[in-house]
């Protein structure tokens, strides 16, 4: 089955006062190109963020951010009132000494070293990361469920032009039968309008035969029936085969060039313009296959 590069998958997480989000995005890339954005308390393991997002994300553009939200009275400063009464007391004889008259003391004194300080900075428990942890794994595991989702229009949309191509293909034998009448009633007929032309028939036939096998597009259709059966069996094929698809396309543009460049009449150029359109769609959607 296929998948899609493109994805998103998130989570958020409780724990104790926090509220913790994990969020990754993929877009398409030629392999995997992966970024953090990681808050300063779980930095410490981000190499198994990494490598759990390896595991299951073969290839894309990837974007991890996990931060955290915490509540303001949580986060909020603590202040150290006795240190504040020291410093007044011994600020307050200074003003009044000097002419310092009207002081607004309570900036003045929240300003001051150490009066207003945070928290002890945390350390990160084997308990929380635990939590974030599997937090990572659960926005993991949606974005390849979204990736999945969108594998799957792609590859009922792969299916259509598949089909397309070789409806396309199937048609243009009618006009191969009636081309070689018309090759050799054109090439008869010329000769006709030179009377004084002397010819051997029989050479004319081996003439005719060497020119018609030149334009014979048999070869060309076989292969190309043959990579359309292979795109088919390849998509079936579990997930990864992107870069395959890719290069089974190449494959089937040459065949329908080849089938262009030899048919001489304006219908079957017609049909090969048409299935020229049918695959530039399929190499289109293919980049974006994982």
């Amino acid at each position: 089955m296929i998948q899609s590069m493109t994805g998103y998958g998130k989570t958020v997480i409780a724990f104790d006062n926090k509220k913790i989000n994990v969020e990754i995005k993929s877009l398409n890339s030629k392999q995997l190109d992966l970024t953090t954005r990681i808050a300063p308390l779980y930095r410490e393991k981000e190499m198994e963020v990494r490598q759990l997002i390896a595991e299951r994300v073969l290839r894309g553009k990837v974007e991890c951010c996990l931060w955290i939200e915490k509540d303001a009275a949580a986060d909020a400063a603590t202040v150290n009132l006795q240190l504040m009464q020291k410093y007044y007391e011994q600020l307050k004889p200074f003003a009044d000494g000097n002419g310092f008259q009207n002081v607004d003391w309570l900036p003045t004194l929240t300003r001051m070293p150490d009066v207003l300080t945070k928290t002890e900075q945390e350390v990160l428990s084997d308990d929380e990361w635990q939590v974030v942890r599997q937090g990572v794994v659960d926005a993991i595991s949606r974005l390849v469920d979204f990736r999945t989702q969108e594998g799957a229009a792609l590859e009922k949309k792969f299916g259509e032009k598949i089909d397309n191509i070789e409806r396309l293909m199937q048609s243009i034998e009618p006009y191969e039968k009636v081309r070689v009448e018309k090759i050799r009633q054109r090439i008869t007929d010329g000769l006709k309008q030179i009377p004084e032309a002397d010819y051997d028939k029989n050479r004319l036939e081996q003439e005719l035969i060497y020119y018609i096998e030149k334009l014979d597009i048999s070869e060309e259709k076989q292969r190309l029936a043959n990579h359309l059966k292979y795109f088919r069996e390849t998509m079936a094929e579990p997930a990864g085969q992107g870069k395959k698809l890719g290069f089974i396309a190449q494959e089937m543009g040459r065949e329908i060039n080849t089938t262009g460049s030899k048919s001489n009449q304006a219908e079957m150029q017609n049909i090969v313009v048409m299935m020229k359109d049918e695959l530039e769609q399929i190499k289109e959607q293919v980049l974006n296959a994982l």
